[in-house]
């Protein structure tokens, strides 16, 4: 390529002056919060305890993943980021469980998942939403689904949540 084609690439592909490249593409967020030296009995501690904080209408959700996993680390940099801190605060109690491994036979904390429906994980991370009773709302299927998290745009993410947020109206008759 000539210098004068590479240069006038360049400038077709460069910003706007005033626009920031940053602008128009989302940072994704990445935290590591799963702690692979907690305990099966006290990750299901938390769990339970989590569950008897909820208030009316809130939910708990129990996001299975692990530090290595890109997308574990980038489901949980959402949903620790000031964006969705009031809808997670006034809707959901939030805990994070490391799962180690399961996809190389070195899980870790699959039994809990599956005290909740979920069993046969065979990958990072693993979304729950689980209600006051102690049931998974979300399918088994919809909790797995969650493998290419770093693809998922904030928005998705977000309106995903935002959909559990609402108890489905009660059925005429059986009030």
């Amino acid at each position: 390529m000539s210098r004068s084609a590479a240069l006038a690439l360049l400038i077709a592909i460069a910003p706007l002056p005033g626009h920031a490249l940053a602008e128009t593409v989302a940072e994704q967020p990445e935290a590591a919060p799963y702690d692979d030296s907690i305990s099966e009995a006290a990750y299901a501690q938390e769990l339970e305890h989590a569950i008897a904080l909820l208030a009316p209408g809130q939910k708990v959700l129990a996001v299975f993943g692990a530090n290595w996993c890109h997308d574990s680390r980038a489901l949980a940099g959402w949903l620790t980021s000031p964006d969705f801190e009031p809808l997670l605060r006034d809707h959901f109690e939030v805990v994070f469980v490391d799962v180690g491994s399961p996809q190389t036979g070195a899980g870790r904390n699959l039994d809990l998942a599956a005290r909740y429906g979920v069993s046969d994980i065979a990958g990072t991370p693993n979304l729950l939403v689980i209600d006051a009773d102690g049931t998974l709302v979300n399918t088994p299927e919809s909790a797995k689904r969650w493998r290419n998290a770093a693809s998922r745009s904030e928005e998705s993410i977000y309106a995903f949540l935002e959909s559990y947020t609402f108890d489905p109206p009660a059925v005429e008759g059986t009030e």
